[in-house]
C-alpha cells in the first residue's frame, strides 16, 4: 500500500491512500471503469469496498493501469550479501576508484587544498581506527576534490622502531644477530603489515595514488629526513649530552615520553625516611630545641635513594619542627608532638647526613617544583634518576651519578650490596633494608599510583642518565626542555656521527651529515653497515683518519621519522606555501606526530607544517570499552565489510563502514559494534529507498531536452529548487567544517520533512496521473532530477560506491562519465525568487487548519473554501489559483483536496455543517521592508464529487466515469 504523508503544524500527519499495487504486475489495480461524457453513464464492474477503497475484481481491473505512469528503474531497492560486494568492487573498477586521484591532479585548478597523512604504524592488520582516520580523511579529500580543488594527498607509513623489531624476531631474540639481519627481518615484516593495509585503505574506497606513497625507510625519505636533522644541528639545536631520559630496561633503549603509557595502579614500597641535619642551617641554629633535628622525607622509589645529592624545600612553605613520641606519651594517639612552625626560607645552609653511605653529607636547597601535596614538603633529589631533580643539579652544580646499569640493576658506583640487584625489585628491598639497619626508616606504606610503562613491552621503565643526542627548544617547551632523538637499535635510521677511537669525540658536521644523506638517498640507509668507513667519510675528513674513527650505534627517534615527513612530502609541492591545509589524526598525536611536526619544522622554517588540526578520538566498543582481543570486543573491518560466522556478522560493505565514521561524533571516542553498524545499513537503506524512487520517476526524462524554465514551474516546483539550494549550503558548510554528522542530519531531515512527508506525497498525481509531456509533469521532473542530483552528490563524499551507482542509472549525461568528474552540487542563486516562498509557506499554514480539522481523515475526500479579505495573502494564493473554484490548481494540489474555492468572505449558502477553522499567517517580503499579518478562514465539507477510476481523486461526476483531467488523457492516448 502506497501511503501519503501530509505535515500540519501541529505535528500529525494524514495517511492518504493513493494505490494498492498488484500482487502480480506491481501496478496500480484500479477500479474498472469506461470513459464518461455527459450524454452517458457508465457502470463499473466491482462493488463494495476494502479499506476505504472499492473492491478490486472483475476483468476491468487493469483498463487503465497501462495510462498511469508508474516509476520505473532498474535500480535495485536492496543490495545484500555477496550481490553487496560484488557491486561495490565492480563500482570501483568502472568507476575509475584507482585513477581518480591522478585524475584530479592532472586537471587545472586555482585553489589547492593539502591534506598531510599522518603515517600509520607498519606493525600490524588494519584495525577499525585506521578506518575511522583514512575515511574522514577521504570524505574530506573528496568533498574538496568535488568542489574543484587540486587535492594534494600522499598516503605514508612509519616503519620503524622497536614494535616492528620485536614482532619481526619474535621468539630469536637479538642475539647472534647483525644489524643488518635484525634490519632485513624488520624490512619485510613492515613491507608484509603495509600490503595489507594499504589493500584495506583500498577496499574502504579511500582516494590517493597508491603508487606514490611514502615509507619512512625508502632511501629518499630517509635523506630528506637527515637533511633537517641537519639543519638543527648547525643551529646548535641537536647536541650530545649526558642527561636523565626515560630508560626501558625491557627494551634497553631510552624512550620519549609520547612512548610512555602510564599505569594509575602501578603500587610502590613508598618509605619515610630520616636526614640526620650535621649542619644546622644558620638562621635556626640557635633555636632552643633544635639538638638532634633530622629532615623526613617521602619517596615511592627508595631505591634512587643511594644516588641522593640532596634534600629540597620550598622557600614560602611553612614547615613544623615536631618531636617524635616516646611510649608513655603514645597514649595520646599522637606519632609526633607539635614544637614550633618554621618557615622553609629559614633552611637556607643545612647540611644533612646521607642516611645509608657513611660521611656523605647533602645540602638543604631550595626549589620551585616541591609541592606541600603529598609527602612531607621536603624531597628527596636524586639527580641522576629524576628531570626536575637534575634540574635542581644544574642549578647547583651537584654531581650526576648513574649507578643505575641499561638492564635495570645497580652498578659498582652503588657498592657492592647493591651491585648486580635489579632497582625496581629486590634492589629496592635491599635499600629498605639498609634504612632499617641505619635507623632511618621511620614508615613504610604501598602507595598506589600512576607510573610511567613502556607502551610496548608494558613494564615499568627508571629514569637514569645516558649520553644521548637531545634537541633543545627551551623557549617554545613549557613542560619538556628537551626531546632524547637518539634509540639504542638496529631497525631505524642511523644517526650520522662518528667517534674518535681514543678520546670518544664525536665527528658530525654539515659535511658528514650530507654526504650521509646522499648516500641513503642513493643506496639506502642500510649502507651505514655495509660500506667500509673509508665510503662513509666524506671528502672533507682526509682519508688517513678514516681509521681513527668508529660509526656510531644508535638511531633516530621513530617520532623524528615521522615528525620530518613535511620535509619528505610538502616542500617543493607548492609554489608559495609547503603548510598543508590541516593534519587530521587521533588524540593520541598531540603528543606524538602533531608534537614532533611542529617542533622540527619550526626549528628549520620557522613556522608550523599545518594551518589547522583537526583532532579525533578512538574507535571503542558499543559499552565504551577499550577493544581487546582477550575481552572479545574486538570489530575487524574486514569482518564488517565482508561478513564473519554466521548470521550475527553480516557483510556490510564499505560504505556501511564509511556511513558509520560519518555519522559518529568523531570529536569524541566512537563506539562501533552490531547496533551502531545495523543502524547505519537501515539509513543507507532508507536513504536508497529515496534514491530509488526518484530514479523510477526520471524513466524516459532527459533533462538536457525536456528541463522546464524555473520561471516556468509550478510554484510547489520552485519552492523545492529554494528548498534544495538552502538544503545544499548547509551541507557545504558543514563539510568544510570536518562534520560530516552535520551533513548526514542535514540529509536526514530534508528527506524526511521536504521530501517524503511534504514533495513526494503533493506531487504523486500529477507524476502518475498528468500527460507524460504536461508542463506540470515536465516541471516536476526537473526538480526531481535535481533533487536526485544534488542529493546523490551530496552523500558521494561519505557514500562513493552508492553515488556512483545512482548516477550509473541517473539521466542528464553521457553513459562514460562519473560522478567524481562532474563536481558539486549546482545550485542556482535564480531559485530563490521574491515572493515564492511566502506564497507557498502561505498555502502551508492554510493547509495546517485544513488537515488539522479533520484529523485522521482522507484530505482527497473533502472540499476546501479559503477565505482571505484582499491583501497580499489573497494575492499569493491567487498566484495558485486564478479561478474561484478548481479541482487541478497548485493551490488544490498542495492541499490535496477534492476541490478548492477561493474567495475574499465566506459564501452565504455555506453548508451549516462545515468545519470551520481560522489563522493568521504573517508576510515578510524585501528584508521585512514589506510587512503584512493576514488573516484567513476556511471551511470544510464533504465533496459530492465522485472518485475517478483512473487517478482516484474525488473528482468525477460519477462513481464509474473518469474526471475530465484524466477522460482528456486517455483519449489523447487512443
Amino acid at each position: 500500500m502506497l501511503r501519503l504523508l501530509c505535515r500540519s503544524s501541529a505535528g500529525s500527519q494524514t495517511l492518504v491512500r493513493w494505490a494498492r499495487r498488484s500482487q502480480r504486475g506491481g501496478g496500480l489495480l484500479l477500479h474498472g471503469a469506461r470513459s464518461c461524457t455527459s450524454s452517458r453513464r457508465c457502470h463499473g464492474t466491482g462493488s463494495g469496498e476494502v479499506n476505504g477503497q472499492p473492491a478490486e475484481n472483475g476483468s476491468g481491473n487493469a483498463l487503465y493501469r497501462d495510462s498511469v505512469l508508474l516509476p520505473k528503474t532498474e535500480f535495485p531497492m536492496k543490495l545484500t550479501g555477496q550481490k553487496l560486494l560484488d557491486r561495490e568492487l565492480q563500482i570501483q573498477q568502472e568507476c575509475g576508484f584507482a585513477d581518480l586521484y591522478s585524475w584530479q591532479r592532472e586537471r587545472k585548478a586555482k585553489n589547492k587544498f593539502c591534506l598531510h597523512d599522518g603515517p600509520p604504524y607498519a606493525n600490524g592488520d588494519p584495525h577499525v581506527g585506521h578506518a575511522l582516520n583514512k575515511i574522514l580523511k577521504d570524505i574530506r579529500n573528496r568533498f574538496e576534490m568535488l568542489r574543484g580543488r587540486q587535492v594534494h594527498y600522499i598516503p605514508g607509513w612509519d616503519c620503524h622502531g622497536l614494535p616492528i623489531e620485536l614482532k619481526a624476531l619474535g621468539d630469536l631474540g637479538t642475539s647472534g644477530l647483525s644489524p643488518l639481519q635484525i634490519r632485513q627481518k624488520a624490512r619485510e615484516f613492515a613491507e608484509g603489515a603495509i600490503a595489507r593495509q594499504k589493500a584495506a585503505f583500498q577496499r574502504w574506497g579511500v582516494m590517493a595514488d597508491w603508487d606514490q606513497c611514502y615509507y619512512t625507510f625508502d632511501g629518499t625519505y630517509e635523506a630528506a629526513q637527515l637533511k633537517v636533522f641537519q639543519e638543527m644541528h648547525s643551529k646548535g639545536l641537536i647536541y650530545q649530552d649526558y642527561k636523565p631520559v626515560f630508560w626501558s630496561p625491557s627494551s634497553g633503549t631510552a624512550l620519549a615520553e609520547a612512548e610512555l603509557e602510564y599505569n594509575p595502579e602501578h603500587v610502590s614500597r613508598a618509605v619515610y625516611a630520616t636526614f640526620p641535619l650535621v649542619t644546622l642551617p644558620p638562621k635556626i641554629a640557635s633555636q632552643e630545641g633544635m639538638e638532634s633535628v633530622s629532615v623526613l622525607v617521602w619517596t615511592t622509589q627508595p631505591w634512587t635513594i643511594p644516588a641522593n645529592q640532596a634534600v629540597c624545600y620550598m622557600p614560602n612553605a611553612q614547615y613544623s619542627v615536631v618531636k617524635r613520641a616516646d611510649n608513655s606519651e603514645k597514649r595520646r594517639a599522637e606519632l609526633f608532638l607539635h614544637l614550633f612552625p618554621l618557615l622553609g626560607s629559614l633552611l637556607e645552609g643545612g647540611i644533612c647526613k646521607h642516611p645509608t653511605i657513611p660521611d656523605k653529607q647533602v645540602p638543604l636547597l631550595p626549589a620551585n617544583h616541591v609541592t606541600m601535596v603529598k609527602g612531607t614538603g621536603l624531597v628527596h633529589t636524586a639527580p641522576a634518576h629524576g628531570m626536575e631533580d637534575y634540574s635542581v643539579a644544574s642549578q647547583f652544580k651537584l654531581p650526576v651519578e648513574c649507578m643505575v646499569d641499561e638492564d635495570g640493576t645497580f652498578n659498582e658506583l652503588a657498592g657492592p650490596e647493591l651491585q648486580k640487584l635489579s632497582v625496581m625489585t629486590e634492589g629496592n628491598d635491599k635499600v629498605i633494608s639498609m634504612l632499617k639497619q641505619c635507623n632511618a626508616l621511620l614508615k613504610e606504606e604501598q602507595c598506589v599510583h600512576s607510573y610511567p610503562y613502556d607502551w610496548r613491552t608494558k613494564q615499568p621503565v627508571v629514569i637514569r642518565p645516558s649520553k644521548q643526542l637531545v634537541f633543545s627548544l627551551l623557549t617554545m617547551l613549557d613542560r619538556r626542555t628537551y626531546w632524547c632523538i637518539s634509540r639504542q637499535r638496529s631497525w631505524g635510521v642511523p644517526i650520522p656521527v662518528f667517534y674518535h677511537k681514543e678520546s670518544g669525540e664525536a665527528l658530525i658536521n654539515k659535511y658528514t651529515v650530507s654526504h650521509i644523506a646522499q648516500l641513503f638517498k642513493e643506496k639506502g640507509s642500510d649502507c651505514w653497515w655495509e660500506l667500509p668507513i673509508e665510503t662513509l667519510l666524506p671528502p672533507e675528513v682526509k682519508a688517513g683518519a678514516a681509521s681513527d674513527y668508529v660509526r656510531g650505534e644508535d638511531v633516530l627517534d621513530i617520532w623524528f621519522d615521522s615528525g620530518a615527513s613535511w620535509a619528505a612530502v610538502l616542500e617543493g609541492t607548492f609554489e608559495s606555501d609547503s603548510r598543508a591545509d590541516v593534519y587530521v589524526e587521533g588524540k593520541d598525536q598531540i603528543g606524538g606526530w602533531f608534537q614532533s611536526s611542529l617542533l622540527t619544522s619550526v626549528a628549520v622554517r620557522n613556522k608550523a607544517p599545518y594551518k589547522s588540526l583537526v583532532v579525533h578520538g578512538f574507535a571503542v566498543s558499543e559499552k565504551g570499552e577499550k577493544m581487546s582481543k582477550s575481552v572479545g570486543n574486538v570489530v575487524d573491518p574486514d569482518v564488517v565489510i565482508n561478513g564473519g560466522k554466521g548470521p550475527t556478522e553480516p557483510a556490510y560493505g564499505a560504505d556501511v563502514l564509511r556511513w558509520w565514521v560519518a555519522e559518529s561524533n568523531v570529536f569524541s571516542d566512537v563506539q562501533i559494534g552490531p547496533s551502531a553498524l545495523s543502524s547505519a545499513r537501515d539509513s543507507i537503506s532508507k536513504l536508497r529507498n529515496t534514491l530509488k524512487f526518484l530514479l523510477g520517476n526520471l524513466q524516459g526524462f532527459d533533462p538536457r531536452l525536456q528541463a522546464v524554465d524555473p520561471k516556468q514551474m509550478h510554484y510547489i516546483d520552485q519552492y523545492m529548487l529554494h528548498l534544495l539550494r538552502e538544503y545544499s549550503i548547509k551541507v557545504t558548510d558543514a563539510y568544510s567544517e570536518f562534520d560530516a554528522g552535520r551533513v548526514i542530519r542535514v540529509l536526514q531531515a530534508f528527506i524526511t520533512r521536504e521530501l517524503s512527508s511534504f514533495y513526494f506525497s503533493i506531487i504523486k498525481d500529477r507524476l502518475y496521473c498528468d500527460a507524460e509531456d504536461s508542463l506540470g509533469r515536465r516541471s516536476c521532473q526537473t526538480v526531481l532530477e535535481e533533487i536526485l542530483d544534488g542529493v546523490t552528490r551530496s552523500i558521494a563524499p561519505i557514500l562513493p560506491h552508492m553515488a556512483e551507482e545512482v548516477y550509473l542509472h541517473a539521466p542528464g549525461h553521457d553513459k562514460e562519465e562519473t560522478l567524481f568528474k562532474s563536481g558539486w552540487i549546482k545550485s542556482s542563486s535564480v531559485w530563490r525568487r521574491p515572493g515564492l516562498e511566502e506564497a507557498v509557506e502561505g498555502a502551508c499554514a492554510i493547509r495546517d487548519s485544513f488537515l488539522s480539522s479533520i484529523p485522521g481523515k482522507n484530505a482527497a475526500r473533502y472540499d476546501l473554501t479559503v477565505a482571505i479579505e484582499p491583501g497580499l495573502l489573497f494575492e499569493l494564493m491567487e498566484s495558485l489559483q486564478e479561478e474561484p473554484t478548481s479541482t487541478t490548481s497548485q493551490l488544490a494540489e498542495l492541499m490535496m483536496a477534492a476541490r478548492v474555492n477561493l474567495a475574499t468572505k465566506m459564501p452565504r449558502d455555506l453548508d451549516p455543517e462545515a468545519l470551520l477553522n481560522h489563522g493568521t499567517f504573517l508576510i515578510n517580503l524585501e528584508g521585512g521592508v514589506i510587512r503584512e499579518e493576514s488573516a484567513y478562514s476556511i471551511a470544510v465539507t464533504p465533496t459530492s464529487a465522485a472518485r475517478c477510476p483512473r487517478c482516484r481523486r474525488y473528482t468525477a461526476n460519477s462513481a464509474d466515469c473518469l474526471c475530465p483531467r484524466c477522460q482528456s488523457i486517455v483519449s489523447q492516448a487512443h
